[in-house]
Parts: structure tokens; sequence; C-alpha cells
């Protein structure tokens, strides 16, 4: 814009001083005459042409000093010739009435680099931040953060005047703040905890002391005492004292004491706060190499043993099934044997009761005997008593003699007889074999006849 005044100015200048000597001229080549004319561009700027044009190129010149172009990202500081601040915190063509800007960036980015990163674009670049855990154990932190300035203009003018430019805000504010922050938020944590699992809240820790102020906190020291083996008839001695300290927050009404920093009491906005790394000493990483492979030893016998307790519990619930299996077994052949006592105990007690049913017929049918021969025997008494007919008695008498004869014709009587005489002194067998050649000599007649 400058240069476009300065060129429109000039042209401005020339043709309203030199206007006056643009005419014709007549000259002569020997005899003839010629007449020269200027050039119609110039003459056809007159004065009061030329007059605004320089006035349009003073203005021109002028644009810069009384507009300036705010780009997005940036926040500006302006100061009047009359000594009036005031800021700019929005983008686009804005008022200056020449005033002198000092451009700031709204958002500043501090991290800490390592050798051959690329730097670029961050503002703020920082060695790793060396701290001391609670217990003694150093470490390196390695952090990236982002800080934004005050939005409001009163607080920026202030933060503007106070730090008179973007570097020395980085500088000598943000990141001596962000080292004690991190060295503080050091001292509150142990090293063993910070591994265990509380890596999380060391990063909550550290962010919120880097937005809202540091914690108020006090340092409480505990002594473990160690005391040696018992041994008889003396004293236990100590073995080993071992101190411990906690860091314990300071409560205000309920809620934790802050105590300001910096970045709080200049109103700058902490929006991003990121450990990328927390690098312990090399002693402390040997000392959990060895916990680490100590626990690993233990994992593995505790499995060894899980191992060893499942194999049990196996042999045992495999024990408890043959156990099981047997006592059915074992169950199914005594049901057997009761249901076989209980069938053989029904059978004996239905073979008892129909063994009762038949003494019980039999004993009827014997009464019933007895009824009818006493019955025969009463009726023949009476009978005897009453007495028999002629008729009757002949026919009885007959009966018996048939009876008699007929039974006496049915006995056989031997054929031989063989009397012994023991007068002869003759011997038994000399008897029976007499009989035996008696008894043959009888046969053989009897067959020629």
């Amino acid at each position: 814009m400058l240069f476009i005044g300065i060129l429109l100015f000039a042209i401005g200048f020339v043709t309203f001083f030199i206007r006056p000597f643009l005419h014709e001229k007549d000259t002569y080549d020997g005899a003839i005459k010629v007449t020269k004319k200027s050039n119609p561009i110039l003459l056809m700027f007159s004065r009061k042409l030329s007059a605004l044009i320089m006035a349009g190129a003073v203005f021109v010149m002028m644009v810069p000093y009384l507009f300036f172009w705010a780009e997005p990202g940036y926040q500006y500081f302006l100061v009047y010739p009359t000594g009036r601040t005031d800021a700019i915190v929005s983008q686009g063509i804005k008022w200056r009435g020449f005033a002198k800007v000092v451009p700031w960036q709204k958002f500043i980015d501090v991290k800490v680099v390592s050798k051959g990163e690329k730097t670029k674009d961050i503002e703020g670049v920082m060695r790793p931040i060396p701290i001391r855990f609670i217990d003694q154990v150093t470490a390196t932190v390695k952090l990236s953060s982002r800080f934004q300035l005050p939005s409001d203009k009163e607080s920026f003018i202030n933060l503007a005047i106070k730090f008179r430019s973007m570097d020395n805000l980085v500088q000598n504010t943000l990141i001596p703040t962000m080292r004690e922050q991190t060295n503080n938020t050091g001292y509150m944590f142990a090293a063993q905890d910070y591994i265990s699992g509380e890596a999380q809240s060391f990063r909550q820790t550290l962010d919120e002391q880097l937005k809202d102020g540091a914690y108020a906190v006090i340092k409480i020291e505990n002594k473990d005492t160690i005391f040696g083996d018992i041994q008889m008839n003396k004293a236990r001695e100590i073995k080993e004292i071992r101190t411990a300290y906690t860091v314990e927050k300071v409560l205000e009404n309920g809620l934790p004491k802050r105590i300001s920093h910096e970045i709080t009491e200049n109103n700058i906005i902490v929006s991003q706060v990121i450990v990328d790394d927390v690098d312990l000493e090399p002693t402390f990483k040997k000392r959990l190499e060895a916990q680490r492979d100590e626990s690993a030893k233990r994992q593995i016998e505790q499995q060894k043993i899980e191992t060893a307790k499942a194999a049990q519990a196996r042999v045992v619930a495999e024990g408890e099934r043959d156990k099981a299996s047997e006592r059915v077994n074992q169950e199914k052949i005594q049901v057997k044997q009761l249901i076989a006592i209980e069938t053989k105990l029904k059978q004996e007690r239905t073979n008892k009761e129909l063994a009762a049913i038949a003494l019980e017929t039999e004993r009827l049918k014997s009464q019933q005997r007895k009824v009818a021969a006493d019955a025969k025997a009463y009726e023949n008494a009476k009978l005897v008593q009453a007495g028999l007919t002629p008729q009757e008695r002949a026919e009885w008498e007959y009966k018996t003699s048939v009876g008699v004869a007929t039974e006496l014709a049915k006995i056989k009587f031997p054929e031989t007889m063989i009397i012994a005489d023991d007068k002869k002194g003759g011997t038994p067998l000399e008897s029976l074999i007499g009989a035996a050649m008696a008894k043959q000599l009888t046969s053989n007649t009897t067959k020629r006849k």
C-alpha cells in the first residue's frame, strides 16, 4: 500500500507542477516550419486532477496506519500516540488510528523436546524436567502443554504491559512455572506408588496444579520399627527403623487449599497438559527389574500351586465320583437283595397263610369226618340196639362170607415148602440147595404137561 501511494503521489506531483510547461512548440528545420506537440497523455492531466491524485496517494499511504488486518489465532495490543491502550481479540479488518500494534499468539505451545525433534511451530522449547519423588527416587519428566492468553481485554492488556513480548512470557513465566509445579507434584508421590498404579493420579495432580494453583500440603513422617528374632533369655533387639513419608493436602472449609502462581495470577488458561514420559533413575529400574523377576517367579510358583490344587481337587473329585459310583452299585445290590428278601418274606408269608388255610381245611375235614363217623357209630349203635331182621342178618352174613372168600382167593401161598430137621444135623445151606432143586424139578414137570 505504501509503495502504491508513493507512486500515485509522484504521478500527481509531476503532472501538477509540469502541466504549465506542456504546450505546442514551433521549430524550423531549414526553411520548413515544424510544430511539436507534448505527449497527449500528459496533456490530459489537469491541475485539479493531479491534486486529487496526490490527495488519494496520501490517503493510500496513510491506510496502513489507519487500518490493519487481524489474523486468526492472534490477539493485538495497541498503544495510541496519546498513550491510550487497547486490545483486539477478534479477526478481520480493524481500526488502528496510528496506534502501535503488537501481535500476540492466542495459543502458546511449550514442550520438552528431544535431540533431533522439530521445533519449528513450538514457541517454548524445554529440556527434560528433573524431579525427586518423596521416597528420594529421581526421574526426568517430559511434558507437552498449551496455554491460551486471556480473552478479556483488561487481563490481556495487563499481561502485554507486564511482559512486553511473548518470548519474555514464555521464557520467564510459563517454563519456570511448569518446572516448579512438576517438581511439587513429584514431592507428593512415591516412585513405588507411581509405578504401582498412581501414574494417572500424578498426571491429574500436575494438570490441576497448573490450571488452578498449587496444592498446600503437609509432609508426615512415619517410622516403622523392625525387631529381630525372639531368642531365649534375651531381649529383642531393634533390627531396623524404616522411615516413610506421606503427603496430605491441607483442607480449608472442606476443600484443598490452593496457592496461586504466575499462570493463574495472569489469567492464562492452561488448555492442555500431557505427560509424555517419566524416566526413572537406572538404579530404581534395576530394582524394578529384580522385583519383576521375583514377581514372575512368585506367579509361576502360584500357578504351580494352583495347578497342584487343581490336580488334587481332580483326584478328590474322581475319588468322590468313584465312591459315589461304588455306593450306587452297592445300593443297587442291596436293593436287589432287599427286594429278594422281601419277595421271599412275602412268599413265606403267603405259604404260611396257605398252610394255615390248608390246616384249617384239614381240621374242618377231620371234624367233618369225625362228625360223620360219630353219626355212623351212633346210627350203628342205634341199629344194634334196635336189632336186625332175619332177612337183614342173612344178607349181612352172605356179604360177609363172600367178602372173606374173595379176600382169601387173592392170597398166594408158596408152592414148595422145605422143612428142616435140626435133629439130623442138616445145615440151612443144604436145606436151601434142596429147595432150589425141588423148585427146578417142579418147574420142569409143569412145562412137560
